[in-house]
């Protein structure tokens, strides 16, 4: 696998029911990924995230959890392998230019459009159903790792940070 990790961000991901934040903990712990989770009280809306004890025994030597990081520079780290992310626009952007594939779940607004973008027209994320299982989410994140398909999206996505970083220069 290497050094890549996933990277769950801080930005507007709020689950609407402690169940959903559940099956995303389990998915992401049954992947064998390490990876970096920024965990805000108020995650859960309504409530406080509480994480199922399997997944704290699952994943205690390969999980960084934190309320708060340096969003930017986490995505610019070479060792991020993917983003789960909401597809708020200006997230999105930050992803796309960095050269990160993303784990899209779209939930209002322009999210879903912005998913569109992402798993069709830019070729770098993956969508997750709106009805989160873990066995779902398990799955996408070990594509997204070291599938094919993710091999692809990294391809793409580390084109898409060519890109950005040319049209700075100009």
């Amino acid at each position: 696998m290497g050094p890549s990790n996933h990277h769950r961000g801080k930005a507007a991901l709020r689950w609407e029911v402690q169940r959903e934040l559940v099956e995303f903990a389990l998915g992401i712990a049954n992947s064998k990924y390490p990876f970096l989770w920024i965990i805000r009280p108020d995650l859960v809306n309504g409530d406080t995230a509480i994480l199922p004890p399997e997944f704290n025994e699952e994943t205690k030597w390969r999980a960084f959890i934190s309320k708060w990081c340096p969003q930017e520079e986490v995505l610019n780290r070479p060792s991020v392998g993917g983003f789960l992310i909401h597809c708020g626009w200006n997230l999105a952007i930050e992803t796309l230019t960095a050269g990160v594939p993303m784990l899209c779940w779209p939930y209002f607004r322009d999210q879903q459009t912005i998913c569109k973008y992402a798993c069709m027209d830019w070729e770098v994320g993956l969508e997750i159903g709106s009805d989160v299982k873990q066995d779902e989410v398990q799955k996408l994140v070990k594509e997204l790792m070291d599938g094919k398909m993710g091999k692809q999206m990294k391809k793409r996505a580390m084109e898409w940070k060519r890109q950005w970083n040319r049209a700075r220069l100009l």
